[in-house]
């Protein structure tokens, strides 16, 4: 069963920002997670839905994602985004549909 990150970013320095994007992938991949979708616009079935991108991850399970977000090489990249956009993130586990 995989685990999903899903991230919804408020982006204030898309300059900056771009510094972390740039090395987003790399990382990513090292750590087996897969991107998914990154959307400037989603479309909003109900209420609001704040932010400049919302992106969704994939990875074998929780614990790899966890690996990943709390790596040295991700947090030191991280700052980046830290510095010009706040949002919200969660990992959630996939389901199991083969029973």
């Amino acid at each position: 069963m995989g685990a999903y990150c899903v991230a919804k970013i408020d982006i204030h320095d898309q300059t900056t920002y771009a510094k972390y994007s740039e090395g987003f992938l790399k990382i990513l991949h090292r750590h087996k997670g897969r991107l998914l979708s990154v959307d400037e616009s989603p479309m909003v079935l109900v209420d609001d839905w704040l932010g400049t991108r919302t992106v969704i991850l994939e990875f074998e399970h929780k614990e790899s994602a966890l690996t990943w977000y709390h790596s040295e090489e991700y947090q030191a990249l991280a700052k980046f985004r830290f510095d010009v956009s706040n949002g919200d993130v969660i990992v959630m586990d996939g389901i199991d549909l083969s029973e």
